[in-house]
Parts: C-alpha cells; structure tokens; sequence
C-alpha cells in the first residue's frame, strides 16, 4: 500500500507546481490580460459571430494536460472576442459590469490564500474586512449601528435575501401566504419575481403598482392598493421600490413610501442595485431622502462600484433579523461558537460555502480612494445628459423621460414608416457594427432603445461615436426602406 501511495503522491503533486512554473504561466496570464486591456479602446464592444464560441468545445476535459498558450488562444477566439465584451468603454446596453484590475488582483489574492470567508472562527480577519465594508456601505445609506449585511453574488440573491428575511420577520407561515399581498412597480425588476417563487410565496397575491407619468411608482395608487386589500381581509406585508429601474434608471418616490410602508407596518424593500452608489455624488442627495427609512437595500458593486460581476450586497437595518432567518448550528461546527466577535457571513445567508468576495472591494477603493469612484460617478450622470440633449436634437428622434441617473430612452419616429420596425433595424445596425453596444426595451408596447452609461471606461468620446454611429444608420435605414 505504501508503494502505491507514493506512486500517487508523485502524480498528484503536479496539481501543486514549482514556482519555476507557476512564473512561467504568471508571465502568460499577465501579457495575454495587458494586451487585452491595452486593446480596449480600438476593440469592438460587442462582436457578432455565426460560431459563437462553439470551437470551445475542442477544449473538452480530458486525461491528458494541454497547454496554457493554447488554453489562451482558445480563450481569445472562443470567449473573448464573442458577444459582449463588458470590459469595453463601449458597453452601454445592459447595466456594465466595470471590472477594476485591483479587483482582478484582490480575487487573484484570495484564491491563493484560499480563506473560507463564511464564519469568524475560520477567518477572522477576512471576516472583520468584509464587515467592515458593510458597516461602511450602512453608513453610506445612514443606516444605523446595529444594521448588518452580507456580500452576496448580486442582486437576485440580495433580493431574495430581503424576501426571506421579510418573511420570517413578520411571521409568515405557509397556511397563510395566500392572504400575504406584495407590492411592486410595474417597472420592478424580475429577480423580485423570482425570489417570490424560489422562498415559497408563489401563492401571495403581487399587486403591480401604476406609474406616473415619469415611469416610477405611484405612491397615491400603492395606498389605495394596500387600504383595499386590507378591507378585503388580506394581509399587506412587503413592498419593493426602485432605486434607479433597469428599464429607464427612474427613481422610486422613497420618502412617501417610507412613510405608507411605516403607516399600514409593511415590510419597505429597495432595490438600489444599480442606482444606490450614486449616494457618492453630492449633487444627488436630495433623491435618497428617506432611502435609511427602508428594512432593507439591495446594492450592486458590480454595477456603480465598477467591480467584476459576481459582486453584490444586502443590508438590513435590524441584523436580529438577518440572524432570524438564516442562523443555524450544525454539529460539526460547534467549535466556532464562542468565536462570533463579529457576525458570520454564514449566519445571515443562504451560502454556507463562501468566497472571500471581499478582496475585489476593498482593494480598488484602497488603492484609488473615494474621489475618483465619485467623478466617474457624476461623469456619467452628466455624460447620459449630453447624449439626451444632443439626440433631441436631431431630427426624427423623440425621447423617453429626462434620466434621473445614467440611463435614457429614445426612438426615431419615420414620417411614413412603422416606428418599432424601423428602431427593430436600428438597434441590429448598431450591434452589427459592434462599436457600441446598446440594448432595448418594450415599455407599455412600445419600443424603446436603451443606453446605460455606467462602466468607467465610458467617456465623452465613446458618447460622441455613438452619435455618429446612429445618425450614419438612420440614414442607411432610411435609403433601404425607400
């Protein structure tokens, strides 16, 4: 048995390579990431493609080991250079992940170090790191002290998080939840109504909520939803505003929310996943009034911090009742009972497992500080309103309302063509140009394209091209049709 031991020691020992190899691959890795953040602003933002990265599948697992330099040319043809590249300046269809590089070197960090960031006895100072971010983006929000929350994958999850927790705090039981109203914005994002499934209240009736005239909740109509429900013996218990929509960026009216939530004893949700970071530019204070009223946010970095995708949070403003819905002992862990100085990711999450997601935050803003989180913050404010002001004016166009952060709506209106044809062959012109990528959407029928100016990389001169792009294929759309 010793024999065959050592004889599988010997091969399992490749899985941990000298540092002669290790350096050898570092030096791959690094030149293959520089060149292609050094190619970014000549590289497209999206890349249309018949094959569509299905070479990948040469590439299937296999006994034998291959090749880092041909793993990267397989990377380059087969996921890099097909569909969207989220790392372009160019990206402004769906809401950008930004990707940092100190967030590159703060994952590269962790998973070395491989830390298990879910409970304090495991990884105190991994877990004191992630919590103090928390504490800091609590205070960000001006929540209070005894507020907690929990580093999640994004906002679906957070989301979901906020459901369950609610849920639980109000004591829900299964017997009753087809008297359990929820009230969301006909503009509510669909991980709301996912997280409605995935926590058992499929049976709870949703109300959507009217809109005003600029998109956002109607607070008027949320009361009288809730007082009729009420006198028909229902149960009002959640509602989730919008900070920041997807569709339009509108913004939710927190205050009076706040106050009706706080009036009939509901449960007050926001989603501030991509709009809660503009907490940063002062300018816009004025639009959080209310927002530390709510039970919960749900905040992006991946989003407005310009982190990697996979970065999201939760906050709760009573962390007793985080504890509540996700605390739990098992028996193999019971050495880490007297360890809680700080409060376990586990204890308030669905992940028991965790990566230690706290690196790729805390290291850019270290690193750079908050100012120039802030500038490119408030750029993009004022970027999303030049391209609204320039768009208006050219002729054909009409547009969507005036953008409260960074996203706008427009459309060209033909004179003798059918408006959604022609905007269906607009927005395929520009993705097949792949220059700049925008995306659309349908809003009561209509349709709508979209732009989303959020990733760092997005400056005057991407807006500016992004003109000329559409003006040259409204002309070109116009001679084909004619």
């Amino acid at each position: 048995m010793k024999n065959r031991i050592k004889e599988l020691e010997k091969i399992s020992k490749l899985l941990d390579p000298g540092v002669k190899k290790r350096n050898e691959w570092n030096v791959e890795v690094l030149d293959y990431s520089n060149t292609f953040i050094n190619k970014l602003d000549t590289s497209k933002a999206f890349f249309s493609s018949e094959e569509n990265g299905k070479n990948i599948y040469n590439f299937d697992i296999e006994e034998q080991a291959t090749a880092l330099t041909s793993l990267l040319d397989s990377t380059k043809t087969n996921i890099d250079e097909v569909g969207i590249n989220a790392a372009s300046g160019g990206h402004m269809g769906y809401i950008p992940g930004g990707g940092l590089y100190p967030s590159a070197l703060g994952d590269y960090i962790a998973a070395v170090h491989n830390r298990y960031a879910g409970v304090f006895f495991a990884a105190p100072g991994a877990v004191r790191l992630e919590n103090m971010l928390i504490r800091w983006m609590c205070r960000l929000m001006g929540y209070p002290n005894n507020a907690a929350g929990n580093l999640t994958s994004g906002g679906s999850i957070a989301n979901l998080v906020a459901l369950v927790t609610a849920r639980e705090a109000h004591n829900l039981k299964a017997r009753n939840f087809d008297k359990s109203v929820i009230y969301l914005s006909e503009q509510a994002h669909h991980s709301i109504l996912k997280a409605i499934r995935i926590s058992g209240l499929s049976e709870a009736p949703v109300r959507f909520i009217p809109l005003d005239k600029k998109l956002r909740l109607s607070a008027n109509e949320l009361e009288k939803a809730i007082i009729k429900d009420k006198e028909d013996g229902l149960t009002p218990f959640f509602i989730s505003a919008s900070f920041g929509t997807t569709n339009t960026g509108a913004i939710d009216p927190i205050e009076s929310i706040a106050k009706i939530a706080k009036k009939h004893k509901l449960w007050f949700h926001i989603d501030a996943a991509y709009g809660g970071f503009f907490k940063l530019v002062h300018k816009l204070n004025s639009k959080f009034k209310g927002l530390q009223k709510a039970d919960s946010i749900t905040l992006d970095p991946h989003k407005t911090l310009f982190l990697p995708f996979g970065t999201g949070t939760i906050l709760v403003k009573n962390k007793g009742e985080l504890l509540k819905a996700y605390q739990y002992l098992a028996d193999y862990m019971q050495d880490t009972i007297d360890a809680d100085e700080e409060i376990s990711p586990a204890d308030i999450s669905p992940e028991q497992t965790k990566h230690f997601r706290g690196m790729r935050m805390w290291l850019p803003l270290k690193l750079f500080g908050l100012k120039p989180f802030r500038a490119a913050l408030e750029e993009k404010l004022y970027l999303t309103q030049y391209f609204y002001d320039e768009i208006k004016k050219i002729k054909g166009f009409e547009v969507g309302p005036e953008p409260e952060l960074s996203i706008a709506i427009f459309r060209y209106i033909p004179t003798d063509k059918n408006a959604d044809s022609f905007n269906k062959k607009l927005i395929q012109a520009i993705q097949n140009d792949g220059r700049i990528f925008l995306s659309s959407t349908t809003i009561n029928g209509t349709f709508w394209i979209r732009i989303a100016v959020v990733s760092f990389r997005t400056h005057l001169v991407q807006i500016e091209l992004l003109l000329d792009i559409i003006k040259a294929h409204v002309r070109e759309i116009s001679i084909d049709l004619n």
